[in-house]
């Protein structure tokens, strides 16, 4: 199978899980490519001071691997800051954020799997 770009659903959702404007998010999977394991696989795209809000994950685990940017973290409540080639995971039961700070546009690939 190969998924050209231009196929692939792009979603621009803005106050997403409570944050501050709009995050873009690139699926690179469609929900029948999950097999029923998970939800999510793609590209999160979030312009400087842009934020997903604080939230909890039940029943499934998020995955954020940075790849552009500078991202400020919330892990349970500890804040972090994450860069290109760090990687965060929010486990089944546990919360957390995300949000650009500095000058370029954060870019990381998500995944979120069933628990």
């Amino acid at each position: 199978m190969l998924r050209i770009k231009d196929d692939m659903i792009v979603e621009n959702i803005e106050g997403l899980k409570g944050g501050k404007g709009f995050v873009k998010v690139i699926n690179f999977f469609n929900p029948e490519d999950f097999l029923g394991k998970g939800r999510l696989y793609g590209m999160s795209v979030i312009k400087p001071g842009h934020s997903i809000g604080y939230h909890k994950h039940t029943g499934d685990q998020e995955a954020y691997f940075v790849l552009k940017g500078e991202a400020r973290y919330v892990d349970n409540g500890e804040e972090f800051t994450l860069k290109p080639g760090d990687l965060a995971i929010c486990k089944d039961g546990d919360y957390h954020s995300i949000e650009s700070i500095g000058g370029d546009d954060l870019e990381y690939i998500m995944l979120i799997l069933y628990s």
